[in-house]
């Protein structure tokens, strides 16, 4: 049976709608259905709508529409979702990665801690495809789910205070990819120098939720050409 759909106020120009509380592909693919079905009916009063891994942050403007307006009229297109067939994934995105060493300082503890070679890993977390469940954290982060169950592995204890930009890593059944360098603690396995944020650019950020994420693993030959 599917969980009851909430919709809880968040201050007075905002609204949560919250499909569940657990990370899964199949409630991350309701938050993004019903955000494709309010923009295309251009919704009276909505200003933004701010996708999660399990529900749908709206704000609206009060002076166009009120909280039990906006409930009333999400509540239809709720209704809709099971009879809309909506499209397939619209982008797949590569990201050429050089796993391990310097790169990935924590290949070899990953792989010590799952009795793997740091090559099973490299295979586990490149062999799959993966689905951009939400952005966040900073601006451009891909939150990409999810990895292999023989690589899922807990944050670090203690975040560094420093992760570079293109960093890829690990976290629980996550994994992403560091637009800049900031703190994090996630298990950092490679790097990467694609770009994935621009604010030159329309969208400023290179992924989007549904977006679809393959990592091919590369050398170091490779990865210095790619900063060219």
């Amino acid at each position: 049976m599917d969980q009851e759909i909430k919709h809880l106020p968040v201050g007075d120009k905002a609204l949560l709608v919250e499909f569940g509380n657990s990370i899964n592909l199949q409630i991350n693919q309701k938050v993004r259905n019903l955000d494709s079905l309010i923009s295309q009916s251009a919704l009276e009063g909505i200003l933004e709508c701010v996708p999660t891994y399990c529900s749908l942050l709206i704000y609206y403007d009060p002076l166009r529409i009120s909280f039990d307006q906006l409930v009333s009229q999400l509540r239809d297109l709720e209704e809709r979702m099971s009879e809309v067939n909506f499209p397939g994934p619209e982008t797949v995105i590569e990201v050429p990665v050089i796993y391990g060493g310097e790169y990935g300082p924590d290949l070899d503890s990953l792989a010590r801690y799952h009795n793997l070679l740091e090559e099973e890993v490299i295979q586990l977390h490149s062999g799959k495809k993966y689905t951009v469940f939400m952005i966040g954290f900073i601006a451009g982060f891909p939150y990409l789910g999810e990895v292999d169950d023989r690589i899922v592995t807990p944050r670090l204890a203690t975040p560094r205070l420093r992760v570079p930009a293109g960093s890829v890593g690990i976290a629980d059944r996550q994994t992403g990819i560091y637009p800049f360098e900031s703190p994090g603690g996630w298990r950092i396995i490679g790097r990467t120098r694609i770009r994935l944020f621009d604010s030159g650019k329309s969208p400023p950020s290179l992924m989007k939720p549904g977006d679809i994420v393959t990592f091919r693993p590369i050398g170091e030959e490779e990865f210095e050409l790619d900063s060219k």
